[in-house]
């Protein structure tokens, strides 16, 4: 797909059930999602754009907005081509749904699923996020950060993916990631959005007062155990939201959908049914 900052490449199941977006994190694409795409069944349409944070294979429009806000307008645009509505959007690591509530490019969306990502002051997120964002900025460091992940011992550093699942990333998946990443035009793209950090950091938190104006169902999900997602950040964010409801995942750290996607796809199965209504807030544990 074609959008106004470039081209935009998503997996999608098609058929006739309700539809989820779901959205990757840095460095990674929509395999993220692919055990609980799988779970779910044909009952839903599940649709995984790539978005450009380094493991896109097209090249953006060099003149095009890769900050956190223009990610948000990209979405939202990608929403409109496809002609979507009442859409359930789901975020994990990455989040842009902050952004995209305060700059009223939410309209497609029916419900929102959070699930141990951004939030509030986080960004970039923990120790994987502050070195993400410092290999942008340095000469050479993107290059070096793709030889280090690349690495499975160095990959599974508590400072690098260690943090982020318990289950380890499968290494042809990983390398999927980062074969892109090679490429200069992809790495200038990866230094748009995480060289941003200042600028991001500023418009997520300016971005939280509007939350509390995003009335339709949300759904957040979080790690207990989570290193680099604050567990109290899932707590707020409930609370900050006028129609939400907490869930909390045991043996799980940040990347939900690779740790426990059999958790993840039930609560979404019954989130994202067309008979979900609004509910009570309530504190739920897996």
């Amino acid at each position: 797909m074609q959008l106004t900052a470039g081209p935009i490449d998503y997996d999608d199941t098609g058929g006739t059930g309700p539809v989820i977006v779901m959205l990757h994190g840095l460095l990674m694409d929509g395999q993220q999602w692919r055990h609980v795409v799988s779970a779910l069944g044909g009952d839903f349409r599940c649709i995984r754009p790539t978005l450009p944070m380094g493991a896109h294979r097209r090249p953006m429009q060099p003149d095009a907005d890769l900050s956190l806000r223009g990610l948000g307008r990209i979405i939202a645009e990608f929403l409109d081509e496809l002609d979507l509505r009442d859409v359930t959007l789901c975020f994990n690591d990455w989040c842009g749904a902050q952004v995209m509530i305060a700059d009223g490019l939410a309209d497609r969306v029916g419900r929102l699923m959070l699930a141990s990502c951004e939030a509030f002051d986080n960004y970039p997120p923990g120790v994987p996020g502050r070195l993400a964002a410092l290999a942008a900025k340095l000469p050479g460091g993107v290059t070096m950060m793709r030889r280090t992940l690349l690495f499975r011992p160095l990959r599974e550093l508590p400072i690098v993916f260690g943090a982020m699942s318990k289950r380890k990333v499968p290494d042809e998946v990983v390398r999927s990631w980062m074969e892109p990443l090679a490429r200069r035009e992809i790495q200038r793209d990866y230094r748009k959005y995480a060289g941003d950090t200042r600028r991001g950091r500023q418009d997520l938190l300016a971005a939280t007062d509007a939350l509390e104006t995003f009335d339709r169902p949300v759904l957040v999900v979080w790690a207990r155990e989570d290193r680099v997602m604050p567990p109290e950040h899932g707590r707020r964010l409930a609370e900050t939201f006028p129609n939400a409801r907490l869930v909390e995942v045991a043996d799980s750290y940040t990347l939900i959908p690779e740790d426990q996607p059999s958790v993840l796809a039930t609560h979404l199965r019954e989130f994202a049914a067309p008979s979900s209504d609004s509910e009570p807030r309530r504190l739920g544990k897996d």
